[in-house]
């Protein structure tokens, strides 16, 4: 039973994968069984007419496919359906270049976005690009509606607001040469707890000599107009009135003032609402308070321009004030004091195209406060659009002044814009699948606070061209059970198989199954598809290039032997499990090649005689020889000297081929290992020589050569050169030469002298002792003193 429930899903066009299954491309997860179904499936996706593209065991939905998978398999490019989308201008009045002062224009025949108006026909997955142009007018109409509140905390407001209508049109009239302004006011609901119901307080709700109105929840006082003295006037006339709590019922007034239009005056202009209070507001629940349970209905319910519902409706919420507003194209500017600046400013942020500005305690300030708010909120543009059809999206990307690009939110609205200043928006429309119910919808874009919109209608491409030309008849689709379009069988409700031939009661039928087994097997379609009316339909797979196939589903394209990780080697096509190999190739995975000029040598000889091609590669049969064709003999006598140019300019940059290295040394990998300890040593699986060799400057260098799958050369990366003489310890040693000599030389001429002054000595001892006279008597001894007689003194002598 479970079987029979997941074949009757799988005809229902639900494709059964299992989890661990990657994901595959989206056309073959649809399991289309119509070209209308295929190409919903997703913009890659088309559908391939031609009526002998499927092969056996393929089931329909085996012609969607992505565009370039069905060209590989065999379907031409005019066989196959892909429709793509469209876009059409319907409307495209240029932007308006007014100046002020010029021609005088309706509001109108005021054109500030473009185009108006477009078609967008719209291929599921394909994304149009509308591109829109805003820009401000100069001298654009304005209506200004002035909302007081008038409790009694609003006295000495309300004389100076008296005087709004004449000083407002002043300073507009720099602006716009096209101004008008109305005033209404609000206090609150006229139940209890909100006022006193009491009949004295009703006609008069202050206390003491102070004189007031009756309270009312809101009166549109004056319709907007361009005369500013009736504003004067209407406005001097209105009294302050009263009521028991803090909270205001303003959302009342401004609920009323956005939905009466006729009531008061709104044209499709730039419309203003200023909102004046000193005071919060209540908001929806709070009428629980007073009895009041309806939920505000968001319609007009003015009579003699008062609010008559009050007491009925429960106050609007806050997202039903934004609803409104922005259907109506109406900018807030919150007029308020300081003291409530905070809950104004949280409100702003609810409100789009809304402004806060801090009122003076006597609303002296409110004149410039306006002119402020305008200004910020006419210098940002920002689209909204309406509610999109189910399955369609939508992006926007700006492109603002100074070049500024903005996507997602941001892409929605451009700032700081003055007038004249133009922007533009790229919009993408993208629709997922066509709509249930209708195959047409429209959407409208529109800059917040702006009357002005963009209309886009959007058709939706559900069906195929070559379904316009489907033949019932009974040749075709199994005596006219189905119709034949798209090169293709679509049966009829209740009609099942390729050909439309069976009932889909009958799909489980064991006589119908039996054909399906192949040799009597207790597979059905050998577990590789499923049997529709006795014939077997073959599972697909996730890689559109891989298919089953044969009667029994017993084939497939992806199961042959590889070579390299490549399915048949890369030389060969996979047909039921078997390679096919090309030309000059064979093997069970076409990976032997029946070339032989692979296997040539420099010599023309096969494998240079020294050995046998196999599959384009040489088996050398002597052993002293490698290579790819058997030329390399890394053992012979002279390889180290054959390589020691191509090794040394590698390596080191040197060399006789230093010039020519990469044109003559690119045949052998170059690695360089620290020291000689880093070689390889010589294995048995393939030869090895050791080589060391000395270049100009008596530098050895050592390397080894080996041919295994390629040939390698390891090269130790530094030179070991003979060490150069050290100057320092050789003028050293010389100055210490010549020292040590020279006091050689000095100690033995002292010596020689010592030995001769011995002698000398000993000589003059001898001598000594051989004298024969007596030294007291020495005849050559004369005395030192002189004896002098002064022959004329006395004959006496005297001695010197």
């Amino acid at each position: 039973m479970d079987l029979k429930l997941l074949f009757i899903s799988a005809l229902l066009g639900v494709a059964c994968y299992s989890s661990a299954q990657p994901e595959g491309n989206e056309c073959i997860k649809a399991n289309a069984e119509s070209c209308g179904d295929c190409i919903q499936a997703g913009a890659k996706c088309g559908w391939c007419t031609d009526t002998d593209f499927l092969k056996q065991g393929e089931p329909t939905s085996a012609r969607c496919d992505e565009l370039d998978s069905l060209k590989k398999r065999g379907c031409m490019a005019t066989k196959i359906e892909n429709p793509r989308g469209s876009q059409r201008i319907l409307r495209n009045k240029p932007v308006t270049n007014r100046k002020k002062g010029g021609e005088k224009l309706k509001p109108e025949d005021i054109t500030q976005i473009q185009p108006q108006k477009l078609a967008l026909s719209l291929r599921s997955g394909e994304a149009q690009t509308i591109n829109l142009k805003f820009k401000r007018a100069e001298d654009y109409p304005i209506d200004l509606y002035y909302l007081m509140d008038l409790s009694y905390s609003m006295k000495d407001d309300l004389e100076n607001v008296k005087n709004l209508g004449t000083s407002l049109m002043l300073e507009m009239s720099k602006i716009t040469s096209d101004f008008r302004i109305g005033f209404g006011s609000f206090v609150e609901k006229t139940v209890m707890p909100y006022i006193s119901t009491t009949p004295a307080k009703l006609l008069n709700p202050c206390t003491g000599d102070q004189n007031c109105t009756s309270p009312f929840s809101y009166k549109n006082v004056l319709k907007l107009t361009s005369n500013g003295k009736q504003f004067n006037t209407l406005v001097g006339q209105q009294q302050i009135s009263g009521n028991l709590d803090s909270p205001e019922g303003g959302f009342d007034a401004i609920m009323q003032v956005a939905v009466c239009g006729e009531h008061i005056g709104w044209r499709n202009v730039t419309r203003l609402l200023v909102f004046s209070t000193d005071a919060g507001f209540h908001f929806a629940g709070d009428g629980k308070l007073g009895g009041i349970v309806l939920p505000n209905d968001g319609k007009c319910h003015l009579e003699n321009n008062m609010y008559t519902m009050s007491h009925h409706y429960d106050y609007p919420s806050i997202a039903h004030l934004v609803q409104k507003l922005s259907d109506n194209n109406i900018q807030t500017i919150f007029a308020v004091t300081e003291e409530f600046q905070p809950v104004y400013k949280e409100l702003k942020n609810l409100i789009p195209k809304s402004a806060v500005g801090t009122l003076s305690a006597n609303s002296s300030n409110v004149i410039n406060l306006i002119i402020d708010a305008y200004n910020s909120l006419s210098s940002e543009v920002i689209l909204e659009n309406s509610k999109l059809p189910e399955g369609v999206t939508i992006a926007y990307q700006s492109r603002c002044k100074n070049g500024l690009v903005s996507t997602g939110e941001d892409g929605r609205k451009c700032s700081n814009i003055s007038i004249g200043d133009e922007v533009s928006f790229s919009i993408n429309v993208t629709a997922q699948g066509c709509p249930k119910h209708s195959k047409s919808e429209s959407i409208k874009i529109r800059p917040l606070g702006f009357t002005e919109e963009v209309e886009i209608r959007l058709g939706f491409i559900c069906d195929c061209e070559c379904q316009k030309d489907g033949i019932v008849s009974k040749d075709l689709c199994h005596y006219g059970n189905g119709t034949f379009e798209c090169g293709a069988c679509r049966c009829k409700k209740g009609r099942v198989g390729r050909d439309c031939e069976c009932r889909r009661d009958e799909v489980s039928s064991e006589d119908l199954d039996r054909n399906c087994r192949k040799d009597n097997s207790t597979d059905l379609c050998s577990n590789n598809g499923e049997c529709v009316c006795g014939k077997c339909e073959c599972k697909k797979r996730d890689n559109p290039e891989e298919y089953y196939s044969g009667k029994y589903c017993e084939c497939d394209n992806f199961n042959c032997d590889r070579s390299n990780n490549k399915l048949c080697g890369g030389h060969g096509r996979c047909e039921c499990r078997v390679c096919v190999c090309d030309a000059n190739y064979t093997g069970s995975a076409c990976d032997c090649s029946l070339d032989t000029s692979t296997c040539l040598a420099s010599n023309n000889q096969i494998c240079n005689g020294r050995g046998i091609c196999e599959c384009g590669t040489c088996r050398c049969t002597d052993p002293k020889f490698q290579g790819p064709t058997c030329e390399i003999c890394p053992t012979c006598p002279g390889v180290c000297t054959e390589h020691k140019a191509c090794v040394q300019c590698r390596a080191f940059g040197t060399g006789e081929k230093k010039d020519t290295c990469e044109r003559d040394c690119n045949y052998f990998t170059l690695i360089k290992v620290k020291d000689r300890d880093k070689l390889p040593q010589p294995v048995q699986t393939f030869p090895l020589m050791h080589c060391k060799e000395r270049d100009a400057n008596d530098c050895w260098f050592y390397y080894t050569y080996a041919v295994n799958n390629n040939t390698e050369v390891h090269v130790v990366e530094t030179l070991e050169c003979p060490a150069g003489p050290d100057i320092i310890p050789i003028v050293a040693g010389v100055v210490a030469g010549i020292v040590l000599i020279g006091l050689a030389l000095l100690l033995i001429w002292k010596l020689l002298m010592i030995i001769h002054d011995r002698r000398e000595f000993a000589k003059f001892e001898k001598e000594k002792m051989n004298a024969k006279w007596d030294t007291q008597e020495n005849p050559i001894y004369r005395s030192p003193i002189n004896n002098f007689q002064n022959p004329s003194y006395g004959r006496k002598t005297a001695v010197l």
